[in-house]
């Protein structure tokens, strides 16, 4: 009886935390069909009192979103494969290879996951406006790989000590190189790994606004997250395109996130038995 009583106090603390996370997101959806005069009603409304729609077709009609969704697409995409490209083996190497000095490699990109994204911003602006890498797609793509690497690094890494070092030494005795053990053996098998890295390193790419901001000035590079920032404006903001444009944006990484949800657990849990 009392661990049942346990289970339901768990279960409805669990439910109050989920509302209390779900909330922001259920405001920013009926704020996009509130009409101007009940956004700034007070008491706020909790639940609309008419729905207008017609924001919808206005920033549907808006002939630069097209433009940001496809710029965020390149944006996340190359982050994710240049992050994995360098990622992966650097993990496979930390998980399995005798090498000196990997201790302080873990222990620096464990701390760089700390260290604010705005403190990087100027000093990346500096140097790739010197290099001529703003206002494209690879100064973006470089800049989102700094911060996503590390964590792909530590995401990694435990996942490829969960993998067995003789099946290397087994694919070395076949005639494979150390490259081909690691390409033709043991990356199949870190599928779910690479996969877990992908999705919050697409992520990374998809949602950062600092870099977006900074290292972009035209709409022909920006990606969402800058082009929503153009919506608000210093003494009139369009908050209900704003909040349209929001949950536009949010449903690509969600869907993708449903559909290898199964991958991103799998992979999360993989490592958590060995260190």
């Amino acid at each position: 009886m009392q661990r049942t009583s346990r289970n339901y106090f768990l279960t409805l603390i669990s439910i109050l935390l989920l509302g209390l996370f779900l909330f922001p997101i259920y405001w920013m959806m009926t704020t996009a069909i509130k009409p101007q005069s009940d956004i700034f009603a007070y008491p706020p409304q909790l639940f609309p009192a008419r729905a207008d729609w017609s924001v919808w077709q206005r920033t549907i009609s808006n002939t630069n979103i097209p433009r940001y969704f496809l710029n965020s697409a390149i944006v996340g995409f190359g982050t994710t494969i240049l992050t994995l490209l360098l990622a992966a083996p650097a993990a496979y190497g930390v998980a399995h290879l005798p090498l000196r000095g990997k201790w302080v490699l873990i222990l620096v990109s464990l701390s760089s996951l700390m260290f604010p994204v705005v403190m990087l911003a100027t000093p990346l602006f500096v140097i790739f406006s010197r290099l001529g890498l703003t206002d494209n797609y690879f100064g973006l793509i470089l800049a989102n790989t700094a911060l996503a690497l590390p964590f792909a690094l530590v995401v990694l890494r435990p996942f490829f000590l969960t993998l067995p070092k003789e099946l290397t030494e087994a694919a070395r005795i076949d005639g494979c190189s150390a490259w081909g053990a690691f390409a033709r053996v043991m990356l199949p098998l870190a599928v779910p790994g690479l996969v877990t890295a992908a999705i919050f390193t697409f992520l990374f790419g998809w949602n950062d606004l600092v870099f977006a901001v900074t290292l972009t000035s035209n709409d022909q590079f920006r990606p969402v997250t800058a082009g929503l920032w153009t919506f608000i404006g210093r003494n009139n903001t369009d908050w209900n395109a704003v909040m349209a444009f929001s949950t536009l944006a949010m449903l690509p990484p969600l869907l993708i996130f449903l559909i290898s949800q199964r991958y991103v657990i799998s992979g999360l849990t993989s490592g958590a038995v060995k260190s």
